[in-house]
């Protein structure tokens, strides 16, 4: 399964949430590749990290922040069991290339209406990718959530009747996941079954369990 995190606006967790779901399905054996489409390079910065601590791998990161990704991509599939994108922000380029590449695109927002406005134009990316790929599936993730706010139960509200759905797993603002960052560790390798490991494996789960 090729899975693309994407998302025009920056900021919403794109980096965070691949690199947590691509460590968790690793530690659940899966084989799984990392593509950093960003041209930030906030995954190959982490991996760089990692390796400077010499930490072991846990999965493969490679830099392909081109618009052949879509091409690209398939081939890498054939090795892994996931192999997930890091998607660029703004780039619209880069954004149909790894739209065309996935089999599931996430779409990362946080609690506030404002994000779901910023969403518009990527759904319509998304429309227009599905003209040539009908078949790939969509689902908006809730990211950065601080507890049980208002803010975050409105957003979620917002979203219910929403094309694409949105996943009922939800991962939290947490500390632990910029600490983890810093340092080239996830954050299940530093409180191994802390929040922000359950609410990462509850998310990869449900991921996993859209496309078999």
């Amino acid at each position: 399964m090729i899975v693309a995190l994407l998302n025009q606006k920056g900021g919403v967790g794109k980096s965070t949430l691949a690199l947590h779901l691509a460590g968790q399905w690793a530690r659940e054996g899966r084989r799984v590749a990392l593509v950093d489409a960003d041209p930030q390079g906030s995954a190959l910065d982490w991996s760089q990290a990692r390796a400077t601590a010499a930490l072991p791998r846990l999965f493969g990161v490679l830099g392909l922040a081109r618009d052949t990704l879509h091409r690209e991509a398939p081939e890498l599939a054939r090795h892994a069991d996931h192999v997930v994108i890091d998607g660029p922000p703004r780039v619209a380029s880069l954004m149909r290339s790894a739209l065309l590449a996935a089999d599931l695109v996430l779409i990362p927002v946080q609690p506030s209406p404002f994000d779901g406005w910023a969403s518009a134009e990527m759904l319509a990316l998304l429309a227009e990718a599905r003209i040539y790929r009908p078949e790939i599936a969509a689902r908006f993730v809730l990211n950065r959530c601080v507890g049980r706010s208002v803010i975050a139960r409105a957003t979620a509200d917002a979203l219910a009747d929403h094309d694409p759905p949105l996943l009922g797993a939800r991962v939290g603002q947490r500390v632990i996941f910029a600490h983890a960052a810093q340092h080239g560790r996830l954050a299940f390798e530093i409180e191994e079954d802390g929040p922000a490991a359950r609410e990462i494996a509850l998310l990869a789960a449900e991921v996993e369990g859209i496309i078999p």
